[in-house]
């Protein structure tokens, strides 16, 4: 059991950094820690005005706010368990995480809760708006009363004035359960993630010894809070590290993110792998492949030279401060990763999931290995579920202090993948070396049985296909004992080089003759169909591939 509690790292962190700036909604106000004390202490008579107790579940859904970040700090605080709820769901999703997560508060956006329907979701005592923290529904009039004074009243136990000499938060020990993340909406895969507040602080503090972030730090938050990456590491991590967050809270395009990093400098960035893709290929591919620039390449000291170019204007693309950029979510492209390590960017890629809050391995980019996800964390123990672990892929299996308790209501899903002694079924394969760095090479749901008898992993093909001419991206599956690639093609392209049907299906044919001539036989593609519309994502953007299969 780790020495700190959650409940101190946020007190301990507010107090020492009391007038100085901690959240700020992007183009918006901002708020210092003194602030956040305050609308804790004020959240906290509001939920005991519901009888709200230690345990009761709140939801909370919209998209990253200072507001939003404000009211997770008091749930957990309270002694309450914060459900968050991904703003892209469905309403029907919605009322269903609220209901089965048995939560009596709703925190929701106005925009959002418009499409709600609160008389379905039964146990709700209160919706309240994150915007202003109003009353949007309530089904106690005497509530509503109290309400309007508690502006007021809410200090009255600190005689009239908050002072980081009077504020404080009880003690909580870190075996309570702290947050249920759901990772799906609907019905027929729910799996309410348990994470304890053991977890959580295992996870911050990890980041707190080796992450570069330090008080007063700059960083943006444009993952979404509702998911564990960007809960843990974008918000939790540098709140109790003293540091500055600007929430992003808009539709977080490439262009978008890259304005507000040009414009707050922030010192650490978190980035899922299709941002950094999507600059490659946009930006910087089509440099690399100019006749001219290949020959240069070719010499060894001019490559030199272009390499540290390159390395300084990507470096201005992301606000030139940064110490480090940290990948994960998903596979980066082994092309992109390639490149990037060979011009000496200042990244690295980390591994994990919902179900471990999420930090499994991670490793600062100067010891980086590539193709790793960075060595397993000193929280956790790992192992391969194979013969030689070093040397045969088999699932990765984890087990220590990041791990869930389980599945929220869901003994038997539990059972499947937390075996009696702790260890965690990843659902990926992978091997590790002797330093303990993890090689993922696919998921054990994705990987296709070959007729021969071999292991395919489309992950690899995909890695591939990705970055021929005018695929967007791509997914591979198996149709009748053969390889397809379901191919989404490059719109944009297309449009502007004003490419007809017939001309895609040649330009297909030669990418599927390229494939099937850098993989072995039983690897080959029989053939690629044009797929008319974006493959759809999870929150970390990576595919729903159990609806293409």
């Amino acid at each position: 059991m780790l020495k700190e509690t959650l409940t101190s790292l946020f007190e301990k962190s507010i107090i020492q950094n009391w007038e100085l700036e901690a959240f700020s909604d992007y183009e918006s106000d901002t708020i210092t820690y003194s602030h956040v004390a305050d609308r804790i202490m004020f959240l906290h008579e509001l939920f005991r005005n519901y009888n709200v107790k230690a345990g009761n579940k709140i939801a909370i859904i919209g998209k990253n706010s200072s507001n939003w970040a404000i009211t997770y700090l008091a749930t957990v605080s309270f002694g309450a368990v914060i459900v968050p709820i991904l703003p892209d769901f469905k309403p029907d999703d919605v009322h269903h995480i609220v209901n089965h997560s048995d939560s009596v508060l709703l925190f929701s956006s106005d925009q959002i809760f418009d499409d709600l329907d609160e008389s379905v979701m039964t146990n709700l005592l209160g919706v309240l708006s994150i915007k202003d923290f109003s009353i949007l529904y309530s089904d106690k009039k005497s509530v509503k009363e109290i309400i309007k004074t508690l502006e007021k009243s809410y200090l009255d136990n600190f005689d009239s004035e908050l002072t980081k000499q009077n504020f404080h938060l009880k003690t909580i020990k870190n075996d309570k359960l702290a947050v249920i993340v759901y990772t799906s909406g609907t019905t027929g895969f729910s799996k309410g993630v348990m994470l304890s507040h053991n977890s959580l602080v295992a996870n911050i503090q990890f980041a707190q010894v080796h992450m570069p972030l330090d008080k007063g730090d700059t960083i943006v938050s444009f993952l979404p809070i509702a998911h564990v990456f960007g809960c843990a590491f974008e918000f939790l991590f540098p709140f109790c590290s003293g540091c500055h967050i600007t929430f992003l809270g808009k539709t977080p395009s490439p262009k978008v993110i890259l304005k507000a990093f040009g414009e707050v400098h922030p010192r650490l960035i978190l980035s899922v792998p299709l941002v950094i893709e999507k600059i490659y290929k946009k930006q910087i591919k089509p440099i690399l492949n100019k006749n001219t620039i290949k020959l240069l390449l070719q010499i060894p000291m001019t490559r030199k030279l272009l390499y540290k170019k390159i390395n300084a204007k990507l470096t201005t693309v992301f606000g030139s401060d940064f110490r480090e950029i940290v990948i994960g979510g998903a596979p980066l492209n082994a092309e992109v990763e390639q490149f990037l390590h060979d011009i000496g960017f200042r990244f690295t890629i980390g591994y994990g999931m919902s179900e471990c809050g999420p930090l499994i391995s991670y490793t600062g980019w100067k010891n980086y290995r590539l193709q790793s996800t960075g060595q397993i964390v000193d929280t956790m123990k790992v192992k391969i579920d194979s013969a030689d672990q070093y040397n045969d892929i088999g699932e990765i299996m984890v087990r220590g202090d990041n791990v869930m308790n389980g599945y929220y209501k869901n003994p038997e899903a539990t059972k499947k993948v937390l075996d009696k002694d702790g260890w965690l079924r990843t659902g990926d394969l992978g091997v590790i070396d002797k330093d303990n760095f993890i090689y993922i090479k696919g998921r054990s749901k994705s990987m296709i049985l070959g007729s021969s008898g071999k292991n395919i992993y489309p992950e690899e093909l995909e890695a591939k296909l990705n970055n021929l001419s005018f695929v967007q991206e791509s997914l591979v599956v198996e149709k009748n004992g053969q390889l397809v690639a379901l191919v989404y093609p490059d719109m944009e392209l297309i449009d502007k080089n004003n490419i007809s049907e017939s001309a895609l299906e040649e330009i297909m044919e030669k990418n599927k003759q390229e494939m099937n001539d850098t993989f072995p036989s039983y690897m080959r593609i029989t053939k690629i169909e044009i797929y008319p519309e974006e493959f759809e994502k999870t929150p970390k953007k990576s595919i729903k591939r159990f609806l293409y299969s």
